[in-house]
This record gives C-alpha cells, sequence and structure tokens, in this order.
C-alpha cells in the first residue's frame, strides 16, 4: 500500500520476482549517480535509523560493491555483489548476497532508469535464486524500509546541490 509520502510500488509475479518501483523528480542521470557513486549513497541509503558507514563501489562490469550499514543498538547489516550491467543512465544490473543471509543462491538485481520530462521512474526487479527466498524476504520488512530509503533519496535529489554538484566532472 502507498501514499503521498510512500510512493513504492510492490508486486511479486512469479514465484522469484519481487518488482519494486518509485518516481522521483529528477533526470535519470541525477537518479542513476545517486546510485552508483559512493560519495552520494552514504546519503539516502537505509531505512530510518540505518546509516551506510561503509560504501565501496567498483562501477564496471565485473566489478564488486559492498555496503555496510549501522541501525539501532550497534546491530550491522553488510551486503555485497557483482555488477553485471552497466548502462548509464538507463540500466544497472548487479548480483547481491547478504553477510547473515538465510536463504540460498545470489539475488540478481535490475534497476531500469526511465526518463520522461525530467521524471525518472526507478524499477528494480529482484529475482532470487528459488521461491522460498522470495517468500522470506517478503515477510522481512522490505518495502517499508526501501520506502523510507527512497523519502530520503527523493530528498537528496530535490536539494539545491544536486548529485552533479558533488564531484562529478564537467
Amino acid at each position: 500500500m502507498t501514499g503521498p509520502d510512500d510512493p513504492l510500488v510492490v508486486h511479486a509475479p512469479g514465484d522469484r520476482e519481487i518488482v519494486l518501483s518509485r518516481s522521483f523528480d529528477a533526470p535519470a542521470h541525477l537518479v542513476f549517480a545517486a546510485f552508483t557513486r559512493p560519495e552520494l549513497l552514504p546519503r539516502w541509503y537505509g531505512a530510518r535509523g540505518w546509516q551506510l558507514v561503509d560504501c565501496q563501489v567498483d562501477l564496471r562490469v565485473g566489478g564488486r560493491w559492498r555496503f555496510v550499514s549501522a541501525g539501532p543498538d550497534g546491530a550491522r547489516m553488510g551486503q555485497s555483489g557483482v555488477y553485471r550491467e552497466i548502462d548509464p543512465p538507463r540500466r544497472l544490473v548487479c548480483t547481491e548476497v547478504f553477510d547473515d543471509q538465510s536463504y540460498p543462491g545470489e539475488t540478481v538485481v535490475s534497476h531500469d532508469f526511465t526518463e520522461l520530462v525530467g521524471r525518472t521512474t526507478v524499477t528494480t526487479t529482484l529475482r532470487y535464486a528459488t521461491a522460498q527466498g522470495r517468500d522470506r524476504v517478503l515477510r522481512y520488512p522490505m518495502a517499508r524500509g526501501l520506502a523510507e530509503s527512497y523519502t530520503r533519496l527523493a530528498a537528496l535529489l530535490s536539494t539545491p546541490t544536486n548529485p552533479d554538484d558533488t564531484g562529478g566532472s564537467t
């Protein structure tokens, strides 16, 4: 369920996929930058109460990424993967595994960035190795956490100093 403060749309087609969609008032190149630049990711990535404290990005096909988030009461969450496809600013595909993952296999995460009149819709497809893995994730508060994270991203994208102004080349 979504509302004005939580416009994330979640679908679970098939038995191994979750599809999430959210629109942002920013052009695709800025949204793509926010998803891929280690100086921007800590400014928005994570649910309320969580902060990205380690952000490693080797943005090339075959390059690895690793995020570690710190949360309430000293909780830590680590996740990592490998980039499979990079097509700025339209598409980003990588694998994902959590350090404490309780379901088998890697998840393939595909982000598609579709811009229309300066507004970008991000459609993320998560494809799990098994139906049981997908079902387990659906029981987590993943959608709530992602919605909170995307609210932070929307705020970042609406700031006068946009992502292109934080170290991008001209």
